[in-house]
C-alpha cells in the first residue's frame, strides 16, 4: 500500500502512523479514525508487564476518549497480515453494520 492508493483521509492516517512509529522507534505504528472523524495515533507497547500492538493501543486511546466506532485504521508494520487480536479489537468497535476499513502498510514503502 502506498499514499497514492488511499483517499486523502486514509493517506493522513498512513502519514501519522509512519511518523509515530519513527518517532518512538517502535515495531509498529497505528492510526485510527473514529465515527466523528477524530484520529488517534499510537505505537506498540512492549513493557515487561504490558504488551499491546499499536492498533490495540490506538483503539484503547479512542475508547477512553469516548469513541463508539472505528471508521478506518492503518497499521505500519513488517507483519504480512493483521493479527487476530487486532481484528478482534476493531470488530468490537465496528459501529453497526458498517465494517471499518483496515490498511496494512510496509514500513519500507
Amino acid at each position: 500500500m502506498t499514499d497514492s492508493t488511499l483517499d486523502s483521509e486514509n493517506a493522513k492516517l498512513l502519514t501519522l502512523a509512519k511518523a509515530q512509529r519513527a518517532r518512538n522507534a517502535a515495531a509498529e505504528g497505528a492510526a485510527v479514525r473514529d465515527e466523528t472523524g477524530r484520529t488517534y495515533v499510537a505505537t506498540t507497547v512492549d513493557l515487561p508487564a504490558l504488551k499491546l500492538t499499536a492498533l490495540q493501543t490506538a483503539v484503547a486511546m479512542a475508547v477512553v476518549s469516548g469513541a463508539k466506532a472505528i471508521e478506518a485504521a492503518v497499521v505500519v508494520t513488517e507483519e504480512k497480515e493483521f493479527r487476530r487480536a487486532d481484528l478482534e479489537v476493531v470488530a468490537d468497535l465496528k459501529g453497526g453494520a458498517k465494517q471499518p476499513r483496515l490498511f496494512l502498510a510496509d514500513p519500507k514503502l
